[in-house]
């Protein structure tokens, strides 16, 4: 490589250090934009009441930390400006899929094996 085309080189590679086209070639800019997508699914979820559960269960390709990041942001919001939730208009087109409860039917609860007596009385009392 001559010494000349070393300066034009280094200006090129300066003058796409600030280009978006640049990033889309390296790939830092799915990246963020992933990222930015997943703080508004957050931000989305909190705003029409959802859960973090739910938000999680409803996309679960998004990064979790940011979906929280987004969550968060949009919950200091709302307690700042007295926001109150905006209910969702559509119900998720399949049902939440979860492996179980979160909080388990009396039912399934497990009880003490034994029946529960009551303890004797303490001598001279």
């Amino acid at each position: 490589m001559p010494r000349r085309s070393l300066p034009l080189l280094l200006l090129l590679a300066a003058s796409l250090a600030g280009c978006d086209a640049f990033y889309d070639a390296i790939g830092l800019n799915d990246a963020k934009k992933a990222e930015a997508e997943a703080k508004a699914i957050g931000a989305a979820c909190r705003h029409a009441g959802r859960s973090l559960e739910d938000c999680y269960a409803l996309n679960p390709n998004a990064s979790k930390a940011a979906i929280f990041e987004g969550w968060r942001e949009m919950n200091d919001y709302m307690l700042q400006n007295n926001l109150r939730e905006v209910p969702p208009v559509f119900a998720p087109t399949e049902p939440l899929k979860r492996s179980q409860p979160i909080i388990p039917k009396a039912e399934n609860v497990p009880g003490p094996s034994v029946p529960a007596t009551p303890a004797p009385a303490a001598p001279g009392r």
